[in-house]
């Protein structure tokens, strides 16, 4: 049979929870390098490449959604 390999003594809760915080760390950095974020070349802000910008609605350099009082209308539609 098999020697495996068994704790000799209880882990604290503390380093549990450091283990898992590295490992969230972790993803969060592979999930940021997957996403591919770039500055709007309107307002500055960050959003997804070959998206919309949230914020000020603009696209390839022409307004793709006017934001009215909270109303939201999209008024072009993109040609490829």
């Amino acid at each position: 049979m098999a020697k495996h390999p068994v704790p000799k003594r209880r882990q604290s809760k503390s380093n549990i929870r450091k283990r898992y915080a590295a490992f969230t760390a972790d993803a969060v950095k592979k999930l940021e390098n997957r996403v591919n974020l770039v500055d709007c070349t309107n307002c500055g802000e960050k959003r997804l490449s070959h998206h919309i910008c949230p914020s000020c609605g603009m696209y390839r350099g022409r307004k793709m959604i006017i934001k009215n009082e909270g109303k939201e209308e999209q008024i072009t539609k993109i040609k490829a």
